[in-house]
């Protein structure tokens, strides 16, 4: 029961403070340019509690998996908008012009009335604060450690390692594994597993010299469920913690899931991983529970992969997704003229059914899994 209490709160904490994030980033950049916000909601469904403050409705609701800004102009007007002496909508009569929360470049204007830079800005900032998110979130993680990991070897394990047979060396620092960058330890893990024959190219730094290691075989073990794994057979150094090395290798964790997940998405698009491994809600939350049970450690590690995750998905170019939304940004700042919204409201309701019947399909997967 405990169990079920604690990963019911880590749910609604890792998935309300990586949406309050991402709307946020969308909310202050919008009213950095001058736009009306007229709602400013976490969750979806009947409000809990609600509040207007300058103009906008600051809401929290039923459902905590989502959230939104209501930028008028981005959505229908509402019946109750009236038009200034300018002939231009014009926000809510509470809103204080003479005080507005920050400096605006543009006075109260509504979304599609603002310039097309300014929408790509507004746009683009709600995964601009999922990634500073995930970048924290990982600044705490490796506070919490008690060394950071490097890349460098230290020692090998065993009698005969095969990684030392084939070439490496204590002190090397792996650069690089079959071609791909290694930016932390778990770089070299990961693109071990990917190596179907247990033999990997390797560069490494040894002596302030790039060497190439074309060959390095590794050992391979079988489990009791018949399943053959790679051996990593050598341990790497640990590097103690300054506020400056926290500072660093903060940020090339934030690369490697960065990366890892656009490899994800890659291997989807080439079919090298079927959809049958994507994971929904259901998935997610088996997944914070399982973190939930290892400590608070890998609960924001999965908070600051979950938070990265969303805002790399969001600028992905998919209809109804923020990144699309960019796409036809970007043509209307480079061209001057503006993509009908007939075409854009067609696209991004297209869109919006394909990933709606996406999620009911990953759901009913993750559902069976533990039938």
């Amino acid at each position: 029961m405990t169990i079920v209490l604690l990963t019911t709160i880590a749910v609604i904490v890792v998935f309300g403070v990586v949406v309050l994030v991402h709307e946020a980033g969308h909310f202050l950049a919008a009213r950095r340019v001058g736009m009306w916000v007229q709602e400013f909601s976490i969750g979806f469904g009947p409000a809990l509690w609600s509040r207007v403050k300058n103009g906008t409705r600051y809401s929290i609701r039923l459902l905590p998996l989502g959230g939104y800004n209501l930028l008028p102009g981005e959505t229908p007007e509402e019946e109750d908008n009236e038009a200034g002496e300018d002939g231009l909508y014009q926000p809510h009569a509470s809103y204080d012009r003479r005080r507005p929360l920050l400096p605006a470049a543009v006075k109260n204007k509504f979304f599609d009335e603002a310039p097309p830079s300014h929408r790509f800005f507004v746009i683009l900032c709600g995964a601009l604060m999922n990634f500073v998110l995930g970048y924290f979130l990982l600044v705490v993680l490796l506070c919490g450690e008690k060394a950071i990991t490097s890349c460098m070897v230290y020692d090998f394990l065993g009698d005969a390692p095969a990684s030392q047979a084939s070439g490496l060396q204590a002190k090397d620092e792996i650069l690089a594994v079959n071609g791909h960058v290694c930016f932390v330890a778990e770089d070299i893990v990961y693109e071990l597993q990917r190596t179907p024959d247990y033999t990997a190219s390797m560069t490494v730094l040894r002596n302030g010299e790039i060497v190439t290691l074309p060959a390095v075989h590794f050992d391979s073990a079988t489990g009791e469920d018949g399943t053959t794994t790679m051996v990593l057979d050598f341990q790497v150094y640990g590097i103690a913690k300054s506020p400056r090395t926290v500072a660093y290798w903060a940020g090339r964790y934030f690369l490697y899931y960065a990366r890892a997940i656009l490899r994800g998405f890659v291997d989807m698009a080439t079919g090298r991983v079927g959809i049958n491994q994507l994971s929904g809600p259901v998935g997610v939350v088996s997944a914070v529970s399982q973190a939930v049970r290892y400590g608070w450690k890998d609960v924001v590690s999965l908070a600051a992969l979950i938070s990265v995750n969303l805002g790399i998905f969001n600028l992905l170019p998919i209809p109804g997704l923020d990144g699309f939304k960019l796409v036809f940004l970007a043509v209307e700042c480079v061209s001057g003229k503006t993509v009908p919204a007939r075409v854009q409201a067609v696209f991004n309701a297209a869109g919006v059914v394909a990933l709606l019947a996406l999620m009911v399909l990953v759901t009913f997967q993750d559902i069976t899994k533990f039938i």
